[in-house]
């Protein structure tokens, strides 16, 4: 049996970095009760100045902000965070060692219908459960970062996760706002990082070997391809490229040409060469801001993008 949408009031963030904070700031502005628990030293310092700094970005997608700390709970001991959670978001360093120790704990230390579900950005649930008696309830919930304002999770299975926790984990992601997709299988990266990995590859290989700098790489792909895929994504855009004929005229007419490109795509290593290069031309281009600068710019402008398809749809 599933759990009905809205019905989820009390979460456990476990893992207060970047992503934790940033989960830990949508689920109060949804109006969730939330425990954090990191073994940071700093760690209600550090998530209290989160709030503060993303409180504008809520508040422009419509979402109540006031008194937001209200409702959040500070638990450094893991057991104790989780106990009462009817939901717990983990958002810990991706290493699976550690995953594998902490999700037994989890186990332990919730009721049996508790949801457990990771951030992890790339390893699969089957083999961070794999210390558990039971990982029925487990399921990846992979964000785009930053989860407080790109709308998709990636929820991925398990070997052994029950479809129910799937319907319960889309369930609670959308009482958050967010727009979940349950994968059909298991695969390591997942999907959004597959491609964001395969793109800036072949990003770093231009930039490396002298075609493009690092600053016109990103006006190329943000007035160009960024634009077209967030209208119809790559299978539609290339649909559309294929004028009246569709996708199957693409497919026979560019195929071929694009295949042949295949067969061309750099294959760059992080070697001391590479990130040397890359460091370099990141300080000449964007080194005349701060983190925060162009951490508020980015989401004034997606902000301003995810409006604009609202409205035209």
């Amino acid at each position: 049996m599933t759990i009905s949408e809205n019905a989820y009031s009390r979460v456990a963030v476990v893992g207060a970095g970047t992503i934790g904070a940033s989960w830990a700031a949508l689920f109060l502005a949804h109006g969730l009760h939330v425990t954090v628990s990191d073994p940071r030293p700093d760690l209600e310092e550090y998530v209290t100045a989160q709030l503060t700094a993303l409180t504008p970005t809520l508040a422009a997608l419509g979402l109540p902000t006031g008194a937001l700390a209200a409702r959040l709970v500070f638990e450094p001991d893991v057991e104790k965070a989780v106990a009462d959670a009817e939901v717990v978001q983990e958002s810990g360093p991706d290493d699976l060692n550690l995953k594998q120790e902490l999700f037994a704990r989890l186990e332990t230390a919730t009721r049996p219908g508790t949801l457990l579900l990771s951030s992890t950005s790339g390893i699969r649930a089957t083999d961070f459960t794999a210390r558990m008696a039971d990982p029925g309830r487990v399921a990846v919930g992979h964000p785009f970062n930053p989860p407080h304002l790109v709308p998709l999770v990636e929820i991925v299975p398990g070997e052994q996760t029950e479809a129910g926790t799937l319907e319960d984990a889309a369930a609670f992601y959308r009482q958050v706002g967010k727009q979940p997709l349950i994968l059909r299988r298991e695969i390591p990266g997942f999907v959004a990082n597959r491609l964001q990995s395969a793109l800036f590859r072949e990003a770093v290989h231009l930039v490396t070997t002298g075609v493009v700098s690092l600053k016109d790489l990103d006006t190329i792909v943000t007035s160009s391809i960024g634009l077209r895929w967030a209208a119809g994504g790559p299978f539609l855009t290339f649909n559309l490229g294929g004028g009246p004929g569709g996708f199957e005229h693409f497919l026979k007419h560019l195929g071929p040409g694009m295949e042949m490109l295949w067969q061309l795509l750099g294959k760059p290593s992080f070697d001391e060469a590479t990130i040397a290069t890359l460091s370099a031309q990141e300080r000449e281009a964007y080194g005349d801001r701060t983190y925060d600068q162009l951490g508020a710019a980015r989401d004034r402008d997606q902000l301003a993008l995810m409006a604009a398809l609202r409205n035209a749809d």
